[in-house]
């Protein structure tokens, strides 16, 4: 304020002087004045505008030391000049994001912990058993805990493959394959389960040209996880049927079957992490690893189903992966 008043003082005398020099002498009270007033007027205007600027600025630095020190709750109201309140749009968006992430992390922590305690209690519990001779120490305990070593080892490598994809490091071994070559293998090594099941497992192709650069083996898995869902969930005098058609850029494969089918709300979840049904027996990562591979190679994968009538999974891999 009192650089305020100094500077209208010193404009004041400034006009005073010029108006006297140029011999207008009579004149240099009211024109003093009139300068004096109009200066004071463009003042008080970039104070306000300063003032807007600054407050909107203040709120989303005092947000921004909120989020370090871990709040990812707090939002900054979006209004000033349009340049702030996209600032303040920006900042709301990204903490939206963080604490979205801050809660998957949390979930996932917990959600590893839980998939991990119940092998763990299995082993603890047998090898108390046999350490206090409740169990008989003979091959068919041995291989029993052997079995539990299995399930936590496949879980340790899906946790694995889920962090890899995560970070997008998950290791691809391109190689020219031909998809329905793949499918038919797939089929091929699944078709004694669904003769077991009295299941008719089938597959045809469409597609012109189904050879393509891909990771053979991971997509051999992805295949291989689709099926054996499929099959979980197909009874028996029902059908699987895997359809190879050509897509835009590229391949894509049905897998459908006439089985019990989801409502709405589990087809809007099947890929998420840890995701179950009232039938899943895994640990819930296998469709959400099945994607992250998928979208490894460039494509997509997407799910449609109806109850009583049964579910497709589609998935689409282009020729061109778009790195």
């Amino acid at each position: 304020m009192t650089v305020v008043v100094l500077a209208l003082v010193g404009i004041v005398t400034l006009t005073w002087n010029v108006a006297t020099s140029a011999g207008a002498g009579a004149w240099a009270a009211p024109i003093s004045l009139i300068v004096a007033f109009a200066t004071a007027a463009i003042a008080v205007r970039f104070a306000g505008s300063m003032r807007r600027t600054a407050s909107p600025l203040r709120a989303v630095m005092e947000a921004a030391d909120r989020v370090a020190d871990g709040d990812y709750g707090v939002r900054v109201q979006e209004h000033g000049p349009p340049p702030l309140r996209a600032l303040a749009h920006s900042f709301n968006t990204m903490t939206a994001r963080l604490q979205q992430a801050d809660r998957l992390r949390r979930d996932l922590m917990a959600d590893v912990a839980h998939e991990l305690r119940t092998p763990l209690s299995v082993l603890q519990g047998r090898l108390e058993g046999l350490v206090d001779g409740v169990y008989p120490r003979d091959d068919e305990q041995i291989e029993q805990l052997l079995e539990e070593t299995r399930v936590l080892s496949r879980l340790v490598d899906d946790l694995r493959t889920v962090a890899l994809s995560d970070a997008g490091v998950l290791t691809l071994h391109l190689e020219s394959s031909d998809i329905a070559a793949l499918v038919q293998d797939a089929v091929r090594s699944l078709q004694a389960d669904a003769t077991r099941q009295s299941v008719a497992l089938t597959w045809r192709t469409s597609a012109k040209d189904a050879t393509m650069d891909v990771d053979p083996l991971r997509i051999r898995e992805v295949l291989t996880n689709l099926l054996t869902n499929a099959l979980r969930h197909t009874a028996a005098g029902q059908a699987i049927t895997v359809v190879v058609r050509d897509a835009s850029d590229g391949i894509a494969i049905d897998v459908t079957d006439t089985g019990e089918g989801m409502p709405p709300e589990a087809v809007a979840r099947i890929f998420d992490r840890f995701y179950k049904g009232p039938r899943s027996r895994g640990a819930g990562l296998g469709l959400a690893i099945a994607k992250a591979i998928v979208a490894a190679h460039g494509g997509g994968m997407t799910a449609s189903s109806q109850v009583g009538t049964g579910t497709t999974v589609s998935l689409t891999l282009p020729r061109t992966r778009g790195d």
